[in-house]
């Protein structure tokens, strides 16, 4: 009886299991450099204006470009995750925009490829302090 109890308790629950630790499973960029105001205010506006960051989370050019900015003002920038198995992962997007590398951005309806220092994207933008 206590064999049955267990296996039976195994096929009830072995399901929700897997489910489960695919959900918490999820990758993501950890950014762990400090954000300085300048950063923030980019990243603010890069968002307000629409621009698109195109990103996969074992990318180590997407980390460095995010580096770049900060992890504060990280979180403020549009950041599509392109990885099928990364969090909040976007891939069909990414195929749809025809994203062909990473990083990627998107600014006024262009995609430019690459890490791009915060000085070309205030460029490539038009933002000033």
């Amino acid at each position: 009886m206590k064999r049955l109890l267990i296996a039976l308790f195994a096929v009830i629950a072995l399901p929700f299991s897997v489910v489960s630790s695919h959900l918490y499973n999820q990758k993501e960029i950890i950014v762990s450099t400090e954000s300085t105001k300048e950063s923030i205010d980019l990243a603010k506006y890069l968002n307000d204006i629409g621009v698109v960051k195109y990103s996969a989370y074992w990318c180590p050019n997407c980390l460095k470009q995010s580096e770049l900015f900060g992890r504060q003002a990280y979180r403020e920038l549009n950041v599509v995750e392109c990885a099928r198995d990364g969090k909040n992962s976007q891939t069909q997007l990414c195929i749809d925009k025809k994203i062909k590398g990473f990083p990627s951005w998107e600014i006024n309806g262009k995609i430019i490829l690459g890490v791009q220092t915060l000085k070309e994207l205030s460029s490539l933008t038009g933002y000033s302090k």
